[in-house]
C-alpha cells in the first residue's frame, strides 16, 4: 500500500492528473484478465486484444 501512496504523493506534488486515468485503465484491464482466466467467457475476451 505505500507503492499506491507513493504514487498519489508523486502525482499531487508534480501536478501528474494525466496519469490517474491510464493508471485506472491499467487496473481495470489487470482485474477482467485475472477474473475471467477461468472461466468460459475467456476465449471471447482473449478475442479482444
Amino acid at each position: 500500500m505505500d507503492f499506491l501512496r507513493d504514487f498519489w504523493l508523486y502525482m499531487k506534488e508534480r501536478k501528474k492528473w494525466w496519469l490517474v486515468p491510464i493508471f485506472v485503465v491499467f487496473i481495470l484491464l489487470g482485474v477482467l484478465i485475472v477474473m475471467s482466466s477461468g472461466s468460459a467467457l475467456a476465449p471471447f475476451i482473449y478475442t479482444l486484444f
